[in-house]
């Protein structure tokens, strides 16, 4: 009905602008009245049926009249009584916990007694069942998950999922921590990998300044107990990090990676006492 009620003019106005404006823009036009219809829709049909079922209590009573019941008069209550009328009634504490008032205990009060003490015949409270019979329920489930059916894991079995989980998650820490290495961090490390890494390294970018043995030539000699500026794994990997410029040393920082760095650390401090031919003379104070 609202289609057709639709005038001409404006559809065609609106088939121009659907025309000129874009794809997406005419595919959110089109959902947004296609929302609108369904939701009118769904407005009629709740309409529709509260209309019905209007109809049919209107039509059951034409047919049979209900007849009238005359309501009996309200009595008003004094302050005193009504008082009293509401002490009488239980509380909510008291229905939770299906407790009996106090003067009915004398209606509940069990045969036996021992030493003048009598026992209350008192049900259990329904909440009280309630929570015993799903505390049943869930040791009945847990026992079917875990050990029947085997759905769950145990606490030992969790632990060895964890642990091969720690192991996976540290081996891909340690591949990038590699990097995180600094002058604060670096540590000794005589491995026999890490000396050949730091060898390859020294080989590949150090020669021409301390010589194929570390014996020296225009930087100072690498192999004795002398350090123009510190001979700790700290103290070496700092200058090769940032360099001396001032004295021709690079910064190699930007060319080596903290790892290569710590590497060749290594490498030259392992290099301490080998004493190969044609050494330059000690340079700087004595690492004690």
């Amino acid at each position: 009905m609202l289609v057709i009620s639709i005038p001409a003019s404006a559809q065609e106005q609106t088939v121009e602008a659907v025309t000129a404006a874009p794809a997406s823009s005419g595919d959110m036009m089109m959902n947004i009245v296609i929302a609108v219809f369904i939701l009118a829709a769904l407005v009629m049909l709740i309409v529709s049926f509260v209309l019905l079922r209007t109809f049919k209590i209107l039509a059951k009573e034409l047919t049979n009249p209900t007849a009238y019941v005359a309501q009996e008069p309200v009595v008003k209550l004094e302050f005193e009584d009504w008082l009293t009328l509401k002490k009488s009634k239980p509380s909510i504490f008291t229905k939770l916990l299906s407790l009996r008032p106090i003067e009915e205990e004398k209606d509940i009060v069990m045969e036996h007694q021992f030493d003048g003490i009598s026992e209350l015949d008192n049900p259990t409270p329904p909440w009280f069942m309630w929570l015993f019979y799903a505390s049943i329920a869930f040791g009945v489930g847990y026992m079917l998950n875990y050990h029947v059916f085997k759905w769950g894991k145990l606490q030992d079995e969790e632990y060895m999922v964890e642990m091969e989980e720690a192991k996976v998650s540290k081996a891909e820490y340690l591949a990038t921590a590699a990097n995180l290495i600094d002058e604060n961090t670096v540590k000794v490390d005589k491995e026999a990998s890490t000396i050949s890494l730091g060898k390859a390294v020294f080989t590949s970018n150090c020669v021409a300044c301390h010589g194929d043995k570390g014996q020296g030539s225009v930087g100072p000699n690498l192999t004795d107990e002398y350090w123009l500026h510190g001979g700790k794994v700290n103290n070496v990997f700092k200058t090769i990090k940032y360099g001396i410029p001032e004295k021709g040393m690079i910064s190699w920082e930007k060319t080596l990676t903290p790892k290569q760095i710590a590497e060749v650390a290594n490498y030259i401090l392992s290099l301490k006492g080998t004493n190969p031919a044609g050494a330059k003379a000690s340079q700087g104070d004595k690492e004690v």
